[in-house]
Order: C-alpha cells, then sequence, then structure tokens
C-alpha cells in the first residue's frame, strides 16, 4: 500500500504540464518589460518633467488712461511662488519688467505665494504709454523652464 502511494506520487512529480512553463515565461515577459519601462523612464529623466508641470492661473489687466498706470491682478487658479513669477514687456520707463515681488506696489513679497487677489501695478513712477505690450511670465528657480501665463496689449496698440 505504501509502495503504491509512492508510485502515485512519483508519477505526479514526474508528469509534464505545458501548462505550469508556459505561465510562468509569460510572467517573467511581462516582469521585464515593466522594470525596463521603470528604469527607462529614470535613465531619460521623464519621472522629473511630469513634476514640473506649468501652474495654471488666470490674471487680469486694467490699464488707466487717466494715471497711466497698468494693474495686473491674479484672478485664480493655482498659487505660484512670487519669485518665480516675472512681468516681462515694454510699459514704461520705470523698471516694468521683473520678477513680481520687486515691481511697484506688489503683494505679497519674496517668498511668498502670489494667490487670487494679489496685484502689482505698473506705472507708479513713470507713465505706461497706452501702446503698452505686457506679458506674465511663470519661469522655475532653476531657470531650466518657462512660459506664458498671460499677455495683453494697450488699447493704444
Amino acid at each position: 500500500m505504501i509502495r503504491m502511494q509512492l508510485t502515485k506520487l512519483k508519477e505526479l512529480l514526474t508528469e509534464d504540464d505545458a501548462v505550469s512553463p508556459v505561465i510562468g515565461v509569460i510572467l517573467m515577459v511581462a516582469i521585464t518589460v515593466i522594470l525596463a519601462a521603470v528604469i527607462a523612464s529614470f535613465v531619460l529623466g521623464l519621472g522629473d518633467q511630469a513634476q514640473q508641470a506649468t501652474p495654471q492661473a488666470s490674471f487680469s489687466f486694467d490699464y488707466s488712461e487717466s494715471d497711466s498706470n497698468l494693474k495686473i491682478t491674479h484672478d485664480g487658479g493655482d498659487s505660484i511662488l512670487s519669485d518665480e513669477l516675472y512681468v516681462r514687456g515694454t510699459a514704461g520707463g520705470d523698471s516694468n519688467t521683473g520678477v513680481w515681488y520687486n515691481l511697484p506696489n506688489s503683494s505679497p513679497g519674496s517668498g511668498s505665494d502670489v494667490t487670487a487677489g494679489n496685484s502689482v501695478t505698473l506705472g507708479s513712477s513713470d507713465d505706461v504709454p497706452a501702446d503698452y505690450d505686457v506679458r506674465v511670465v511663470y519661469e522655475t528657480q532653476e531657470g531650466d523652464s518657462s512660459a506664458t501665463l498671460a499677455q495683453d496689449t494697450g488699447p493704444g496698440a
């Protein structure tokens, strides 16, 4: 009786099922492909690019002809570090281009987040001409990427 059970056990262990090796090979190939994709994404730096998304924000431009100044206001969307937000273009002679927090009547200060309701006013010391051309630009502190978030040209342009 023990001999019969040992014989059956031997037959069970020595039988060659074709299904198990095929499933094993498929699993090994799938694991290899997934591992290669993960390694390639890190080597090519694709993981870093996904983290550096451009913020989505809207800005309004309010030009006052009587005062010859231009008020730029963050209306909504993502908050943006003031050190990464620039105003660039032609809008008068008082250094109306530069980092958000360095501009006249700006809020908030350096190292703070520019959120909905924060603004800058160009033309505090020199008049902003009616043919101004101004852009609000996001640029990372590393300087490796930038994007124009808003642009406006004056009524005289």
